[in-house]
């Protein structure tokens, strides 16, 4: 029996029926409030029975309160199907060969309305189908590696991508492309930076803020900007392409290692922290702004290390933090810890029993700062010296996640910790600077006269 009233219940459904209107017909509906017409979608399961939800002829939803309606009129029906369909990639003698490499997230989704939650479902192959200006761009082959949100992402996918990577780059492939959930793109771009070295070809991780079932949706255009730097860039490095502005003016290529989402819905969410991105790029190429990065070589040969050590820890350090904190770890197993410390590089006297204790266990532990932008010093309080003589390493300005997962890398190498430390202060693809150039670091703060100034003849 076919559900006309997918996922309502209670006053809702109710209104519904009273009505005589179904789910995904065309409706007018009259409230109180004003008028709308849309199509009625289903609701999500767990939803209440207080809302009718429609999706407006702009392409949003929005939820109507039963308790304001006062007529509504079913004006068509026609179920909709929200699936993209396959379409062989057509192949261009002379273009570009590029490998797009499918792990989930944003940038290949549906949105479930079961659940009312954006899903992984989208094959790499259905991308093509929903963005046919990527044919003009190379030819492209396609592979589903994962099919998870990006906080599923984690070592076993980092190896199994570096892996990856490394037999396309023999088989001669001319660039790759990583669809990648935003919210932990940039531990993956850093893990793969350590795991794949010397690269002959651009490995350009990409993503999306927003479904690719809404109207501001930036999917389209970063794959488009992706596939353009993987198949024309000379930037043979691990990129991470997302918007620059928040408009669709262009994109910024960041490095792997100095790249973090600095927003939880801007599409201009990426942000490279400590140093400026390598480039921009839009439909008709890349414009380097940097010209310090390994460049696109003819050969094939690249280092692929995809280790990695699980037992490692990242403690973002706050006021009155316990050493239950670094004790519990200790007692679990745990190989290696990162602390993202207050200032320069600090933390309270009560831990120093725990770091002591880290120090005799043989437990690495590195500093980073919490404050992004910086280095750590450690020599200028007696805080920071009496950390060090307990143990504590300085991780110069590599960020608190790029440590993170380089200390994972270095610990599923070797358990020596002078080649440990040996690893993670030997910079590796910008994960550590001699120094910030004067412009790495720029944070406005509105409602000043100089800054809204400058904001008027900027974009976003």
């Amino acid at each position: 029996m076919i559900d006309l009233f997918k996922g309502y219940k209670g006053q809702a459904l109710s209104v519904l029926k009273n009505f005589k209107v179904r789910v995904w017909s065309d409706a007018e509906v009259k409230t109180t409030r004003g008028n709308f017409n849309g199509i009625i979608l289903p609701r999500s399961e767990n939803d209440d029975d207080l809302h009718i939800v429609l999706k407006l002829a702009t392409g949003y939803n929005v939820g109507v309160d039963v308790n304001t309606i006062t007529d509504m009129k079913e004006i068509g029906y026609k179920e909709a199907h929200y699936k993209i369909p396959e379409k062989e990639f057509p192949f261009t003698e002379g273009k570009p060969n590029i490998k797009l490499l499918g792990t989930g997230g944003t940038i290949a989704s549906r949105l479930d309305y079961r659940t009312g939650a954006v899903i992984p479902a989208f094959s790499p192959g259905e991308l093509y189908g929903a963005v046919p200006e990527l044919a003009d761009i190379c030819n492209l082959q396609t592979e589903k590696l994962f099919a998870v949100f990006s906080e599923n992402m984690g070592p076993d996918q980092y190896k199994k991508l570096a892996i990856a990577i490394g037999k396309e780059i023999e088989k001669g492939i001319d660039g790759i492309v990583i669809g990648h959930g935003t919210d932990t793109l940039h531990h993956t771009a850093a893990a793969l930076s350590f795991m794949i070295q010397n690269s002959p070809i651009p490995i350009v991780l990409v993503g999306s803020q927003r479904s690719s079932d809404r109207p501001s949706s930036d999917a389209a255009l970063n794959l488009i900007h992706a596939t353009t730097t993987a198949a024309t860039s000379d930037i043979a490095e691990v990129l991470v392409c997302m918007f620059g502005p928040t408009s669709d003016e262009y994109g910024l290529l960041h490095r792997g290692t100095r790249v973090r989402k600095m927003h939880s819905s801007y599409r201009s969410t990426f942000r490279t922290i400590g140093d400026i991105p390598l480039a921009t790029v839009t439909r008709d190429g890349v414009v380097p702004i940097k010209n310090n990065y390994n460049y696109r070589r003819n050969d094939k040969k690249v280092k692929i290390l995809p280790y990695f050590e699980e037992k490692v820890a990242l403690i973002y350090y706050y006021p009155n933090m316990q050493p239950d904190m670094i004790y519990s770890l200790i007692d679990n197993g745990y190989k290696g810890i990162i602390i993202a410390g207050t200032g320069l590089g600090h933390v309270n006297k009560p831990l120093y029993p725990a770091i002591r204790k880290c120090k005799e266990k043989g437990i690495p532990v590195y500093m980073t700062v919490q404050t992004l932008w910086g280095f750590v010093h450690m020599f200028v309080y007696d805080t920071g010296r009496d950390l060090m003589s307990y143990g504590i390493i300085p991780a110069e300005n590599m960020l608190p996640e790029v440590a993170y997962i380089k200390l994972g890398w270095a610990l599923g190498q070797t358990n020596d910790l002078e080649k440990v430390k040996e690893l993670m202060l030997t910079p590796i693809a910008g994960d550590i600077t001699k120094r910030e150039p004067y412009n790495g670091y720029l944070v406005y703060q509105g409602g000043i006269p100089e800054v809204e100034e400058f904001i008027k003849k900027v974009h976003k």
